[in-house]
C-alpha cells in the first residue's frame, strides 16, 4: 500500500513536469527556465498553484491572475500518468521492467498530446526512444536483441509501406515520418507481435474517429488525424494487457481445430 501511495504521488508530480515538457518542447523553449507561467498574462505560477491534480480542481481549471482557463489536458495529464504507473505496478511489480517501462509509458504520453495539439512527433523524443529500447533489449529476459530490431522494422516497415504507397497514388504524403519513428520505438520496446496489435488497435480506433469527425464535425477526407495520438495508448494496452489478447485470440482457433 506505501509502494502505491509513493508511486501515485510520483505519478502526479511527473504528470507535471509532462505538461511542461508538451508545452514547451514543440516551441522549443528551454525544459528549466522561465520557471512555471501564465502563457496568457505571463504571471510566475506560485508553487501552491501548482500542485498537481488538486491545484487544478480548486482554481476550477483558471489561472489564478488572469482567469484563463487551462486545457483540460493538463489535468489528463496529471492523471493519466500516476494511472499508467499503478497499472504497470500492478502488472511487473517493482521490478527493473517496471522502472524502464514507466520511461516508456512516459514517452508515449509526451507523444501523444504533442501530436494531438502540434501534429509534430519530436526526434528528441522518439530517438532517444529506440535507443533505449534497443539498449535495454540487452539485458532483457522476455525480447531478445534480435527480437527487438524485428519489432523495430516490423513497427516502422508497415507504416513505410503504407507511405509510399500513399505517395505513388495520391503523389502526396498520407502519414508524416513521425509516425514511421514512433512505431521504431513501440516495435524495438514490445517486439513485433505486440507492434502488429498496437498497429490494429490504433488503426482501428483512428478510423471510428476519422468517421466521427468527418459526419459529425463536417471535416472533408482531407482533414489530418493525428496518428501519433492513437499509437501511445494502444501501445500502452499492447504492453501491459497485448501478449494475453494475442495469445487469447490464438487460442479460439485451436479451441475449433
Amino acid at each position: 500500500m506505501v509502494e502505491k501511495i509513493i508511486i501515485i504521488a510520483f505519478g502526479m508530480a511527473w504528470g507535471s513536469f509532462l505538461n511542461v515538457v508538451i508545452y514547451r518542447i514543440p516551441r522549443k523553449m528551454s525544459l528549466i527556465s522561465p520557471p512555471s507561467s501564465c502563457p496568457q498574462c505571463g504571471k510566475r505560477i506560485k508553487f501552491y498553484h501548482n500542485i498537481p491534480v488538486i491545484s487544478y480542481l480548486l482554481l476550477r481549471g483558471k489561472c489564478r491572475s488572469c482567469k484563463t482557463k487551462i486545457p483540460f489536458s493538463y489535468l489528463l495529464v496529471e492523471i493519466l500518468t500516476p494511472v499508467s504507473f499503478i497499472l504497470l505496478y500492478s502488472r511487473y511489480g517493482l521490478q527493473v521492467h517496471f522502472f524502464v517501462s514507466c520511461l516508456f509509458a512516459t514517452a508515449l504520453i509526451l507523444l501523444g498530446f504533442i501530436d494531438f495539439y502540434h501534429q509534430i512527433l519530436p526526434d528528441v523524443l522518439t530517438f532517444p526512444g529506440i535507443a533505449l529500447a534497443l539498449g535495454y533489449s540487452i539485458f532483457r529476459s522476455d525480447l531478445t536483441f534480435l527480437q527487438s530490431v524485428i519489432g523495430a522494422a516490423a513497427g516502422a516497415g508497415v507504416l513505410l509501406f503504407i507511405y509510399g504507397a500513399y505517395y505513388l497514388v495520391r503523389k502526396k504524403e498520407g502519414l508524416g515520418m513521425g509516425d514511421v519513428t514512433m512505431m521504431l520505438m513501440v516495435g524495438a520496446f514490445l517486439g513485433w507481435r505486440q507492434a502488429f496489435f498496437t498497429l490494429i488497435i490504433a488503426s482501428f480506433v483512428g478510423a471510428l474517429a476519422g468517421v466521427f469527425i468527418i459526419v459529425f464535425k463536417k471535416k472533408d477526407l482531407q482533414f489530418a488525424l493525428p496518428f501519433g495520438t492513437f499509437i501511445a495508448p494502444a501501445a500502452f494496452a499492447a504492453l501491459i494487457w497485448g501478449e494475453r489478447i494475442i495469445r487469447w485470440y490464438l487460442g479460439l482457433y485451436k479451441g475449433l481445430n
